[in-house]
């Protein structure tokens, strides 16, 4: 699979809405005070790990990328916006025009990151930039939930395949994006259609047991779908007796058999009486694949059984039981007027609750010990440390308002799996822990 996120179809003609109503009433109030025009960074980040996972996953930059280019004020928004009286006439005027010109710098997709990594810097005035925070941090925070519980999972794996098959149990349009982020994570298929088409990550699906239940006799179930898919095909073998379906299944379909799904009861058991059933019949070489509510816990408890292949749903869509990543996106820099030439001056909230962030513009990079191991996320502002020059993490994503950096979704699976094996081995414990590497933080002047 090789298709880049190059401008396919997307599901809405505008994602100007996609934002919540104070982004307007601030940039009505700005544009008012003649404060609009400073230029000014704003950074995505996050101050803490969800509970108990070692590092995150970017995921959701290539979607990011083509919501900022799809953002536009188009008749029928800018009349919902007059007709609710959302923004003055005057605001309206200047949304009418609205285009995204600044530059956006950020960790590429599939990256690890942790505490206080500036995932994405977006720099241009206050009123471009401020009215991209809720559609970045939407998908950013629900992109990198599921790619993290993904790669999770892909570790606990090993190297047997997962397949991605949770539509059912999310949102319809989430699903298509929560099939990408798991195929960053390590997930080899999805049972997802649309997200086949829109991002080209290969599809799978046989049967379920509404086709078994449909027949007479289970035995008419498996001819009717061998006759159709071939003896390669993959039989649903626990709607009633699991060691007769077998047997069933392998008669009709001989030692070419594809694989067993076994979707209830102890997994654990159960792969371990088919995998000795299926080679006493002459099957030696019928996979099999379990699902029914796996996480990476439970795919970690299987890892001894003869299983060749997870099939995850649930768990996975809902990150595992952490839906979100809790990332921000925080105004660190401004100008102190509207001249383009005007030097950045750091602001930051003060806040108490472990609410605090830290001003200027960043720069990150991963320091590495002698064997070439991940041992620091070093960020900082100013200048970079010469020993550091060549380990920096942020690229160039938008230049001038036009995408520079849109990749194939392969390439981004393949840096997820390069950049957690640069982890200590410990990142892949399912046990909690604090994050894997520390985060280290350089001060400096802020630059403009």
């Amino acid at each position: 699979m090789d298709t880049a996120d190059l401008g396919l179809p997307v599901d809405v003609p505008s994602t100007a809405l996609f934002t919540d109503q104070y982004e307007l009433t601030m940039l009505q109030a700005a544009l008012k005070a003649g404060t609009a025009g400073r230029r000014s960074v704003f950074e995505v980040f996050t101050r803490r790990l969800p509970d108990g996972r070692r590092y995150g996953v970017v995921a959701g930059t290539g979607r990011v990328l083509d919501a900022v280019e799809n953002f536009r004020f188009d008749a029928g928004v800018l009349g919902f916006l007059r007709e609710q009286q959302i923004v003055d006439e005057e605001t309206l005027h200047w949304l009418s025009g609205y285009r995204f010109g600044g530059d956006i710098w950020g960790y590429p997709e599939g990256e690890v990151y942790f505490p206080g990594s500036p995932l994405i810097r977006v720099e241009g005035t206050f009123a471009e930039c401020v009215l991209l925070e809720t559609v970045i941090l939407s998908i950013l925070n629900h992109d990198s939930a599921i790619a993290a519980a993904a790669s999770r999972m892909a570790s606990a794996a090993g190297n047997r395949p997962l397949i991605e098959m949770g539509a059912r149990r999310t949102h319809e349009l989430s699903a298509v994006a929560a099939a990408r982020a798991a195929y960053i994570g390590g997930f080899a298929t999805t049972s997802d259609l649309a997200a086949g088409f829109r991002y080209g990550i290969p599809t799978v699906g046989t049967s379920a047991h509404a086709f078994t239940l449909l027949h007479d006799h289970e035995r008419d179930a498996f001819r009717a779908q061998v006759d159709s898919l071939g003896r390669g095909t993959t039989l649903l073998v626990d709607t009633y007796d699991v060691a007769e379906a077998v047997r069933t299944a392998v008669e009709i379909a001989g030692p070419e058999l594809g694989a067993v799904r076994i979707d209830s009861g102890d997994l654990l058991l159960v792969a371990h009486r088919v995998r000795q059933q299926l080679d006493e019949l002459g099957a030696v070489r019928t996979r099999i694949v379990v699902t029914s509510d796996l996480d990476e816990y439970a795919i970690a408890s299987l890892a001894a059984a003869p299983v060749d292949a997870y099939g995850v749903g649930t768990q996975l869509v809902t990150g595992s039981g952490h839906p979100t990543c809790s990332m921000v996106y925080k105004l660190v820099a401004r100008a102190e007027s509207t001249d383009p030439q005007a030097p950045l001056v750091p602001v930051a909230k003060r806040s108490t609750g472990g609410k605090t962030s830290i001003g200027g513009r960043k720069w990150a990079a991963r320091r590495l010990d002698p064997d070439g191991v991940a041992e620091a996320e070093v960020i900082g502002t100013g200048p970079v440390p010469a020993d550091l020059a060549d380990r920096q993490l942020l690229v160039e994503l938008v230049k001038g308002g036009e995408v520079v950096a849109r990749e194939p979704l392969d390439a981004v699976r393949d840096r997820h799996a390069a950049a957690r094996a640069n982890l200590p081995l410990s990142a892949t414990q399912l046990s909690r822990g604090e994050p894997v590497i520390p985060t280290e933080y350089v001060a400096g002047r802020s630059g403009s």
